[in-house]
Formats: C-alpha cells, structure tokens, sequence
C-alpha cells in the first residue's frame, strides 16, 4: 500500500503538468478541500450533489502543491509505513491512513472554517502514520546520519526522541508559524495523535503481535 500510494501521489503531481494553465486552479480545487466550503456543508443540510463536496478530504492525501512537498510526504511515508504496513496488514493500513488523514482534515476545516484556501497534501495520513509507528515501536532506534564536523556519522537513535522532536516542531509550527503553500500544521498535529491513539487501542486489544519490540 506504500507503493501504491506513493504511485497514485506521483500520477496526480504529473497530471497538474498536463493539465492546460487556465485549468490549473480548477484541477487542484478538485482534488484538495476548503474548510470555509467543508464548513457550509456541514452547518446547512447539503444535497448528496453537494456532500461529494466532502470527498476532497480524502483526495487531497493525493495531491501536492510541489515536487519537493510530495518527496518530503514519501520520504516519511516509506521509513515509517513499510514497518506499519508489516505490522497491521495491507488493508488495514490503507484504512489507517485515509481514514485519519480525513479526520485530519476535517480537524482543520473545522478549527479555521473562515480559510478559503484550497488545502492539499498527504501530510495528515503521512503523520497519522507516523503516530502509529510511535505507538507501535515506542523501543525502537530509527538509523540516522548525523554531521560531526565535515564527517556524517550514521547512528541508531530512539524513535521516540526522533518523533518526540518533530512533533514539537510541528506544535510550535502550528502555534508561532503561517499557513504555508497551503498546507496546515494543524493538519500534522491532529494526524499524529490520532495515530497515537490509535497505536494505543491496537495495542490494549490485540495481543497476538509484540508491537512494542526493540527490534529494527
């Protein structure tokens, strides 16, 4: 499911290129959400027409603003997913992360309802996947290259420093910084926990897997 996300952002990015300029605007509103437009749906009583409207919380997972956005969201989902992926099954994951890459979204639509900006981007499933990992693997080292000078040092360090870290900057992002190419930091915030909490509860009611291996 990885590979097949990865592959499905790849096709959208590449289709924005193919599309003609004048449609361009219109492509990418197709694909991603407004919270101001999620936020009249949900206030008044939509038409099913209308609810489709709500669909661009899940397909905005597949679409980026930039190409450099898109290989930062894949990076992170190949070295936290594939272990997740192993660990819960394909259909399960594919599950995890569109269902709470939505709710994500939905976090957001919901917390700035007067934003008319169209918001895209795999973030929020990519984080949520990213808090199941941590809820998974809480033992685990993640291998880092670390510069030491003019050498780089590879190094195993806890996963829960890594995440720990990132998260905190994905927080003070979200209380100190900007929105920024349309992509919210609530968006990261909400997706991580849930993922957390979802780690959490796998964990309390199955114990058939040793998630929390110290294993690489």
């Amino acid at each position: 499911m990885v590979i097949v996300i990865s592959a499905l952002a790849l096709a959208v990015m590449t289709s924005t290129l193919l599309v003609p300029e004048a449609m361009g605007g219109g492509w990418i509103e197709f694909w991603g959400f407004k919270p101001s437009r999620i936020s009249e749906l949900l206030s008044g009583d939509p038409s099913l027409r209308d609810s489709v409207g709500l669909a661009g919380l899940v397909g905005a997972l597949f679409a980026h603003s930039t190409w450099l956005h898109l290989a930062g969201n894949i990076a992170y989902l190949w070295v936290f997913g594939i272990p997740v992926e192993r660990a819960l099954g394909h259909l399960r994951f594919i599950g995890l992360f569109l269902l709470l890459g939505a709710l994500a979204n939905l976090f957001v639509a919901l917390h700035i309802p007067e934003l008319d900006r169209t918001i895209i981007g795999a973030s929020g499933g990519v984080s949520a996947i990213i808090g199941v990992y941590l809820g998974l693997f809480p033992a685990r080292r993640i291998g880092l290259w670390l510069p030491l000078g003019l050498f780089l040092q590879f190094a195993r360090i806890p996963a829960l420093l890594v995440i720990g870290s990132w998260f905190t900057l994905q927080v003070l992002y979200t209380v100190f910084g900007p929105m920024s190419d349309a992509v919210a930091w609530r968006t990261h915030v909400a997706g991580f926990v849930a993922g957390v909490l979802v780690a959490l509860a796998i964990r309390l009611f199955s114990g058939s897997v040793a998630y929390a291996g110290s294993g690489d």
